[in-house]
Formats: C-alpha cells, structure tokens, sequence
C-alpha cells in the first residue's frame, strides 16, 4: 500500500501536461541514470466503454436470464405437483401405493431440479471465467502492443480502491479504449467473412 501512495504522489507530482506519462529520474549506484514513464488507465471507463465487455456482457445477460426461467419454470411446476399431490392425500383421491410412488416421483424429480440447478450455475460460471480470461488476454495484448512504441515503464490500472490521486495527464484511457474498440472490429469484420 505504501508503494502505490508512493508512486500515486511521484506520478502525481510529476507528470507534464504535454506528455501522457510520468519521467522520474532515478540513480542508481555504479548505473546510468533511468527515466520511468507512467500513465493510468480508469477501469470504469474501459468497461462502460469497450464494445467486447458490453457484448460479453450482454451476452451472459441473456444467458443468466435464461437459465433463471428455466430454473424458476421447473420449479414452479414442480410446486404444482406438490400441491396437487397434497390435495389428492388431503381429499383420500389416491390410494397407498399411488402416493407412495408419486412421493418418491416428487423427491426424485427435486432432486433433478437441484442437480440441474447446479450443473447450469457451474456452466454460466466457467463461461464467465473464459469471458473474463478473453477480455484480460485481449486487454494485455492490446497493452503490450501498443506500449511497444508508446514506451512506459507502468501502465498502472485505476479504480476507486487502488491509486488515490494520479494527474489527469497520465490517463491514456481514451487511447486504449479506441485501440481495443478498432482492434475488436477489425476481428468482429474478420469472424463475418
């Protein structure tokens, strides 16, 4: 923590408005003297605005919307069977064995719905960890390009809980959004040929 108000405050303190990085001299004994370049991108604003996480994002939407109706679709019929189950115990419209099996059919049936209830959370949850891994592979490699002529020694992510004050100068967000948007497209444009 006392490393990331460190470098909050020598990015802060020493960014230039004409340039999107941080150059902070530094001596080392017996070595040359180094320049480190900093700049931040705000995480909120890469998500609300990168067109692949809105797209995955919708997508598992969908996704969980429709895993919660079919969920809530058995499961309602099952109540159903339940109740008329109950009703027809209740009113003496089924006899021992009828009942016997329709009970073992209704716990048979609950126990399908919690394994599928299950096995459904499980697949939205490996689908949303391969989402996540695509968007942090496509955001690295993005980075890693385009750092290669833009030069910085840290491209430092920011949200409300990890740098505390960083100079507007630094954020390259705007850059990297249109990056990954236009590289996106270009693979989108691709995928449809």
């Amino acid at each position: 923590m006392a490393a990331i108000v460190a470098g909050c405050a020598v990015m802060t303190a020493s960014c230039d408005n004409k340039e999107k990085s941080v150059n902070v001299e530094r001596k080392n004994v017996g070595a040359k003297e180094k320049s480190v370049k900093i700049a931040y991108v705000e995480l909120d604003s890469l998500m609300a605005k990168y067109q692949y996480y809105l797209d995955c994002s919708e997508l598992l939407e969908k996704k969980r919307n429709s895993i919660s109706t079919t969920i809530n679709n058995k499961a309602l019929a099952l109540q159903k069977a339940m109740a008329d189950f109950q009703e027809k115990v209740q009113t003496g419209n089924i006899t021992q064995e009828q009942a016997t099996k329709t009970q073992a059919d209704l716990v048979k049936k609950q126990n399908q719905l919690q394994s599928l209830q299950d096995n459904l959370a499980d697949e939205f949850a490996k689908e949303q960890e391969n989402y996540n891994k695509a968007l942090h592979d496509s955001i690295d490699n993005f980075l890693a390009s385009y750092n290669k002529t833009a030069g910085y020694t840290y491209i430092l992510s920011r949200s409300n809980d990890n740098i505390l004050l960083a100079a507007p100068a630094c954020d390259i967000t705007d850059e990297v959004i249109n990056g990954l948007n236009k590289r996106y497209k270009g693979a989108e444009e691709k995928a449809k040929k």
